[in-house]
């Protein structure tokens, strides 16, 4: 029987290692194995970006807010209840591209509203903003702007699509990025914010209300998540809904922005997540949604709707297949185990060490 957290302010479900089926010490062990492995990411993140880590000048503008950033920590949750902490899950930091699974889930909404009508339809059928009006443009759907294939071309808020054109995660802050030649959409997989956060652009525009509030009163007010999260733009994504002006917000803190929020508060959107929409028995999201979500993209079975997978354990060795993730840089991470009932959260953990610890938890699991 899984547990649920009371609304934030009130104490949330604890159970013992033991209780849990873990092995104690060797969950100790896997818990002070993050806490000791710190990212290599400087606690200044604005001087990180402007350094030049992201993008070269004059792409490395940053044009939203983002603080400087806390140290290590995270939680773990078995059957919904608290079973072990590191650090403060309390700390307030910036997540970086963990927004983009957050972005999903408001999609899924508008999708369950009625206000996304078809994944496969153009964008531009129901966005008329003039960003779907080129060639390049115009086929675009919605699924293709969700699994990364989008090949959106333009300029959004100050920054150009090309600024992320040949991004390779695995050498983030190293490697050489830049001019290619785009493909039809749907044929090619990237990683760009700039189209991510065409995406977010054009879910505000079918929702027609700034997308905190909608993710607000939908998803975090009724899983008891606390007030103290954001979820910013940037100081050049004013644009006018419904005879308002309102902040487009972004999908991640490549330039500043996107979502600040605790771990608790993380633990919470993972919990929904597994279990599949449903909270109290009430349904936020739909589980058509979810299929959707977790649904390999054909150019990269390791990405679904902004979600990240473990297709052939590809994404994470030491986690089962069905395990997915919400992933944000600097060693941000959202583990959903559906296989084992696990929710782990984990803040500022060093890349190169997360499978390891994620190796180390499951081996402290004894039933």
């Amino acid at each position: 029987m899984r547990t649920l957290p009371p609304p934030d302010g009130q104490d949330w479900p604890c159970t013992t290692p033991e209780e849990a089926g873990f092995d104690p010490a060797a969950l100790a062990a896997a818990t002070d194995f993050a806490l000791a492995r710190e990212t290599p990411w400087p606690r200044d993140l604005r001087a990180h970006m402007e350094s030049g880590f992201f993008d070269a000048p004059p792409d490395n503008e940053v044009l939203g807010p983002v603080d400087p950033r806390g140290g290590p920590n995270g939680l773990i949750l078995r059957g919904g209840a608290v079973v072990a902490r590191w650090g403060d899950t309390r700390q307030r930091d910036y997540t970086f591209s963990v927004a983009k699974s957050y972005l999903s889930l408001c999609a899924g909404l508008a999708f369950d509203d009625g206000l996304i009508a078809d994944i496969d339809e153009p964008v531009g059928r129901s966005v008329r903003d003039g960003g779907f009006d080129t060639a390049q443009n115009a086929p675009i759907t919605w699924r293709h702007l969700l699994n990364g294939t989008s090949e959106w071309e333009g300029t959004l808020f100050g920054k150009a699509d090309r600024i992320d054109r040949n991004r390779a995660l695995a050498t983030e802050g190293r490697g050489k990025k830049g001019e290619r030649a785009l493909q039809a959409p749907g044929t090619y997989w990237e990683y760009n914010d700039v189209r991510v956060n065409r995406l977010a652009l054009a879910v505000l525009r079918r929702v027609g209300r700034p997308l905190p509030e909608y993710f607000a009163e939908r998803i975090m007010r009724p899983i008891g998540a606390s007030s103290s999260w954001t979820w910013r733009g940037y100081r050049t994504s004013m644009v006018e809904v419904n005879g308002r002006m309102v902040e487009s917000v972004s999908g991640g803190t490549h330039w500043g922005g996107g979502v600040s929020i605790h771990a608790e508060d993380q633990a919470r959107v993972g919990l929904l997540m597994a279990q599949r929409g449903a909270w109290n028995g009430k349904r936020l999201i739909s589980e058509r949604w979810l299929e959707l979500s977790l649904t390999p993209c054909p150019l990269n079975p390791s990405y679904g709707f902004l979600w990240w997978l473990n297709t052939g354990r590809a994404r994470m060795p030491a986690a089962p297949e069905s395990s997915f993730f919400a992933v944000g840089a600097g060693g941000n991470v959202t583990w959903i185990d559906p296989a084992h009932d696990l929710v782990c959260v984990m803040r500022w953990l060093d890349p190169a060490a997360q499978n390891e610890f994620v190796g180390r938890v499951l081996a402290a699991i004894r039933s």
